[in-house]
């Protein structure tokens, strides 16, 4: 089983390439969506965040405050550290018990959808190769305004807080450029390299 690991900057349009590798009959697992499941209401990550950090960064409904933890976090770097030791390991642990669920049911691709696999560096260790999706900073910043509405220093921030792209690149193993005008562009490509990965 090929164990693909899958990432790129904010924005760059990584949960698009891992929605067609999905349809292309890879296994996706996607350690965002876990480590959202981790602070929602009920969450496993819920009260060892209300207990390290107070209960004002747990809102009404039970689920994690994001907009406060976010700005708390990227402001601090040990706040983060901190945000992470929690979810990590949780996320680590849901991530490896699908990776053995997709194994036992004979997947020959499992996809490892990990926005901060190369800041990690304990992921680079779990996958056979690294893919990252690429694109220019100024897109970045223009897809994220669009669709979360956040204001540009406020992505220019996240993107500051993340891996630098020239990191990013330099642990690729593949490059999928995502920065063409059209979505099937992109969907030609991560066809041709679902092919050569036996999908």
């Amino acid at each position: 089983m090929l164990r693909l690991g899958l990432t790129g900057g904010i924005g760059s349009g990584k949960s698009t390439v891992a929605d067609m590798f999905a349809l292309l009959g890879a296994v996706v697992i996607d350690a965002d969506a876990i480590s959202r499941a981790t602070t929602a209401p009920g969450g496993p990550a819920i009260q060892p965040i209300a207990e390290a950090f107070g209960a004002e960064f747990i809102a009404a409904d039970g689920a994690l405050d994001r907009a406060r933890m976010r700005q708390a976090s990227f402001s601090d770097s040990a706040a983060r550290a901190k945000l992470e030791a929690i979810i990590h390991p949780l996320v680590g642990q849901e991530t490896a018990r699908r990776e053995r669920a997709a194994e036992a049911a004979g997947a020959i691709c499992v996809v490892f959808d990990v926005p901060l696999l190369v800041e990690s560096r304990r992921w680079r260790k779990r996958v056979d190769r690294v893919l990252v999706v690429d694109c220019v900073p100024e897109l970045q910043i223009s897809r994220v305004m669009a669709r979360s509405g956040l204001a540009r220093d406020e992505v220019e921030r996240i993107i500051a807080s993340q891996a630098s792209r020239m990191d990013r690149l330099r642990a690729a193993d593949i490059v999928l450029f995502n920065g063409g005008p059209t979505r099937e562009q992109i969907a030609h490509e991560v066809k041709q390299l679902a092919r050569r990965l036996g999908l």
